[in-house]
């Protein structure tokens, strides 16, 4: 009896011990009913979204007259696979919470893919994953992380056009599309190391496009999701004119009417945010300061009520060899856009929170 009762205080003190070395830290959590959180991708230079700076992020918040919640960046594993300490830091310092999309992607289409879906579920970057999930439980304040931007879109890597498609016979469950369900098992892998290595700090982002591309039943985004016990957020892109020569374009409300039906029809108890919204200037279709100012009074009146933030994406970036055909939707390159953005986030006041609430 009293050995038992010694192995019983021994335990706990082991426990206590533990609980003291890995604090349970906070993490970004929803803000309150009705209010909506603001972010930005504040811009680089490369085109890769791992180059901003803060001075970009001071000039976007002067052009709209508000601070943002959180700063987005991408963190390409081909530049290197330790957390990004350095960018991480001076966004906290400015106040906001970072955003990191985590790219696990190759610098040239068709090279080595040493970081892609099939190397993630063979336990190939276990290794690389655990140093970088205790960087990020070490970083000790909130963060945001995705994996998988866009997923259900063809453009990016970990599309499942590129890992077996609408193929049943070649991975896992054979009732599922193989393409995603790869995906799935290998999101899970990542959130799953980030549990073993106690990065408690992270809220974790399934972010979709809102429309499916390819346009095949196998693409759904609902397919693609790793349910939820893995994510606390859903995000979303929405873009008008992503350039001064597309021939067509669909309003805000048109692409997310129909997405954030099925989204809470899929996670009806997660929150939803708009990941990334924007349109060029030097569209003939339409001005980026309607397209915005359209999407803005529909996101700050309440439309989708399970929507509880947005971020502008503010880039410009060549297309070709013709200035003319660049794309900018750079709040400070168009002021008609910056007045639209500042005079409705002013009006919305209070209702747009500036630091993120955390738990």
């Amino acid at each position: 009896m009293i050995m038992r009762r010694l192995l019983t205080i021994a335990l706990m003190l082991v426990a206590c011990e533990a609980s003291a070395f890995y604090p349970r830290p906070s993490r970004v959590v929803s803000p309150p009913t009705g209010s909506l959180y603001h972010g930005v991708y504040p811009g680089g230079t490369s085109g890769w979204e791992d180059d901003i700076t803060p001075a970009q992020v001071t000039s976007y918040q002067q052009a709209v007259g508000k601070q943002v919640a959180w700063v987005y960046f991408s963190h390409n594993w081909f530049a290197g696979t330790a957390f990004p300490t350095s960018t991480a830091s001076w966004i906290r310092e400015m106040g906001a919470v970072p955003y990191i999309r985590l790219m696990l992607r190759e610098e040239e289409e068709g090279s080595r893919d040493r970081f892609g879906i099939e190397a993630l579920i063979a336990g190939h970057l276990d290794t690389r994953l655990r140093a970088w999930m205790r960087a990020a439980r070490e970083f000790g304040t909130p963060l945001i992380v995705e994996f998988g931007t866009e997923c259900n879109g063809e453009w990016f890597p970990w599309n499942g056009l590129h890992h077996g498609a609408g193929k049943l016979d070649g991975f896992g469950d054979p009732t599922k599309p193989d393409g995603p369900e790869r995906f799935v098992a290998a999101y899970r892998r990542i959130i799953g190391t980030s549990r073993s290595q106690r990065a408690r700090n992270i809220t974790w982002v399934f972010h979709v496009n809102a429309t499916d591309w390819p346009e095949n039943a196998w693409n759904r985004f609902e397919n693609y999701y790793p349910g939820d016990d893995f994510i606390h957020w859903i995000g979303v892109s929405a873009y008008g004119p992503q350039s001064p020569t597309d021939t067509d374009y669909e309003s805000f409300r048109a692409q997310m009417d129909p997405c954030y039906a099925r989204l809470v029809a899929m996670a009806p108890t997660k929150p939803i945010f708009v990941a990334e919204f924007g349109a060029t200037a030097g569209s003939p279709l339409i001005a980026p300061q309607v397209w915005a100012g359209a999407a803005l009074d529909d996101i700050l009146g309440g439309r989708w009520p399970k929507l509880t933030g947005f971020s502008w994406w503010n880039e410009h970036w060549q297309n070709d060899d013709n200035p003319a055909h660049d794309s900018d939707m750079k709040v400070e390159d168009t002021p008609a856009l910056a007045a639209v953005l500042r005079t409705k986030l002013a009006a919305a006041g209070s209702k747009v929170v500036e630091r993120p609430v955390t738990h």
